[in-house]
């Protein structure tokens, strides 16, 4: 994989990125989560199965990996491995969110897994921690899970703070989330503290089940913002995982597809992302490195105009595919 600059701020990616939420807590929504673990989940175990998923995307020439002070330890186990592996500043792109606070006690059942809190407060405390734990290889710090209901983006407060990070050479962005990403998405793309565009990138989620956000998305690149594209597995409904028999129609048309271009239905759908002119980057969400070595296929994948037209079917509304996500068992 080649790297190439991700919006003005002009950061170094690779079309395929790694995301950490599930490897840095026990817990997780994607399906089969428990199964990736195993029973045995220690903070140590969790630790070396990380290091051996991000070796595995290192060495497939993955230089973006995104992560988040509310996925457990994962900003540590980021940068125990770069430590470990002594990887320059210079040769990777790292990003983290701030905006949730992991409650889970290292519990894969718990009653609250995360908590929302955009408060002033919050962002410094997180910044902090953050920034201790992984140095200059932080290069993107996003607003995660960016909603009108927080009001953040009415925070003029944060969106300062935010500014001054920008103009230490941080780049900073936003994570979305919900039915309405794309309302909030044009809200952030024009907004400026004292004349300086502040967003510099946007994380959505994209995948062939819920496309509402891609003219935003759109717009987003034109005016310079890089896109980033997370859930492109639909949290493990666009994996043979998905064995509701509602869904059992469109994973009929995933599996011909997929069958017909020679690559697990995993691959597929992550192709269809990457097919996409306007992204940057799309991420991984693997949990073992075999599922990251079937997911790495897509990089190979034919996307054609056959698979395009046959999976325009199995769309949903947004507002059944982020009702049945609300609806997926922490496990």
């Amino acid at each position: 994989m080649q790297t190439h600059p991700m919006s003005t701020a002009r950061l170094p990616v690779t079309p395929l990125g790694l995301g950490l939420a599930a490897l840095g807590r026990p817990g997780y929504i994607t399906l089969g989560h428990q199964r990736d673990i195993g029973n045995v989940h220690s903070p140590a175990r969790m630790e070396e199965n990380a290091h051996a998923v991000i070796e595995t995307a290192w060495g497939a020439g993955i230089r973006y990996f995104d992560t988040a002070r509310s996925y457990g330890r994962a900003e540590q186990f980021m940068a125990s491995w770069l430590q470990m592996r002594k990887i320059s500043p210079e040769a990777v792109t790292v990003g983290s969110k701030w905006g949730y606070v992991y409650t889970a006690d290292w519990q894969a059942r718990a009653e609250t897994h995360e908590v929302k809190d955009h408060s002033f407060d919050n962002f410094q405390r997180q910044w902090g921690e953050s920034a201790a734990i992984l140095g200059r290889h932080l290069k993107l710090y996003q607003v995660h899970s960016a909603t009108f209901d927080s009001r953040v983006l009415e925070n003029t407060e944060v969106m300062r703070a935010l500014a001054g990070l920008k103009a230490n050479g941080v780049a900073i962005g936003l994570s979305l989330s919900g039915p309405t990403q794309a309302e909030t998405l044009r809200a952030a793309i024009p907004m400026e503290v004292d004349g300086v565009r502040l967003f510099d990138t946007v994380q959505a989620t994209w995948n062939l089940l819920e496309r509402s956000v891609e003219p935003a998305l759109v717009e987003a690149r034109t005016a310079g913002m890089g896109v980033i594209v997370k859930e492109s597995l639909a949290n493990g409904r666009l994996t043979n995982r998905n064995t509701d028999p509602t869904f059992r129609s469109q994973m009929e048309l995933l599996t011909r597809e997929a069958r017909r271009l020679g690559v697990g239905v995993d691959a597929l759908s992550i192709a269809a992302v990457l097919a996409q002119p306007w992204r940057d980057v799309v991420l991984s969400g693997a949990t073992t490195v075999s599922q990251l070595v079937s997911n790495l296929e897509a990089i190979y994948t034919r996307w054609d105009a056959q698979a395009a037209q046959s999976l325009k079917a199995i769309q949903e509304t947004p507002e059944a595919y982020w009702g049945k996500r609300q609806g997926l068992a922490w496990n």
